[in-house]
């Protein structure tokens, strides 16, 4: 599998199908490229799809950035993908990965030719004094608590608990149990930039220039502020559709692939 150094980290980044249409696929926080099988592999004929592992996730090598810096993980993440653009893409991204693509997509809407945004966690999209967000701000705080304290273990269960398959903590392998507790800073640094918006993603005028067909999906079992990104990040865009699938969580394209590529599909034909 392909492997090169970009943005002076090195990658590890694989390709579903072998269509004309080029794509780029976007993994979520302790995901890999891998979960992106099910969700394009229906799509082989249409899309050639470059997936990467994110920097200490997957097949990648382990992220080197500073923690402390406000956003340093997103900002790399988005200059890997960005450096696999050559032509107008068809740009598709889950929870973490989704805010990247519209990052990308804010930053250079000439270079999107499709975007799906799959449960995006850009929490800085939804209003402070919104019930739903406050809860979760909660929620981050005592993560943040835990970091500051060293307490690694407890806000891994945490996070997994919140943002994970509903897999239980003891029946992961002590080597998995192990990589998510050692990934928390990294963790961290991600989940501070989806409230803090370090790159403005959500800044006046900025999401209302792309001009890409968009597709928001999201599940009916997510986190109860995931419905209310999508449609606050809708509101903003000129021409898009928002989708929620039933009986799914925040994992959709690991727990429910199918729907992922029949939704991502739909958006394709209208680009």
């Amino acid at each position: 599998m392909p492997r090169d150094l970009r943005q002076g980290a090195e990658v590890f980044w694989q390709s579903f199908g072998h269509g004309d249409r080029p794509a780029i696929a976007i993994h979520c926080t302790l995901g890999s490229s891998n979960l992106w099988a099910g969700a394009l592999g229906p799509l082989a004929n249409e899309i050639s799809a470059f997936a990467f592992d994110q920097p200490g996730h997957g097949q990648s090598a382990p992220w080197r950035g500073d923690p402390a810096e406000p956003g340093a993980f997103q900002t790399q993440v988005t200059r890997i993908a960005a450096s696999f653009i050559e032509r107008p893409v068809d740009l598709i991204g889950h929870s973490f990965g989704a805010s990247v693509a519209l990052r990308i997509a804010v930053g250079a809407p000439e270079a999107v030719r499709s975007l799906t945004l799959i449960e995006p966690v850009l929490f800085a999209a939804l209003p402070e004094t919104d019930p739903d967000w406050i809860a979760l701000r909660a929620k981050q705080d005592h993560f943040e608590e835990l970091m500051a304290a060293g307490d690694y273990e407890p806000a891994a269960r945490g996070f997994m608990r919140d943002w994970g398959t509903g897999q239980p903590w003891e029946s992961y392998s002590e080597a998995h149990r192990e990589r998510f507790i050692a990934s928390m800073p990294m963790v961290e640094n991600i989940s501070r930039a989806n409230f803090e918006d370090p790159a403005r993603i959500a800044r006046p005028d900025g999401i209302e220039q792309i001009d890409a067909p968009a597709m928001i999906i999201h599940g009916d079992r997510s986190p109860p502020t995931m419905p209310k990104v999508a449609e606050a990040i809708a509101a903003r865009l000129p021409d898009v559709g928002v989708a929620c699938v039933e009986g799914a969580g925040h994992m959709l394209p690991a727990t429910h692939p199918e729907h992922c590529a029949s939704l991502i599909a739909a958006n394709l034909e209208r680009s």
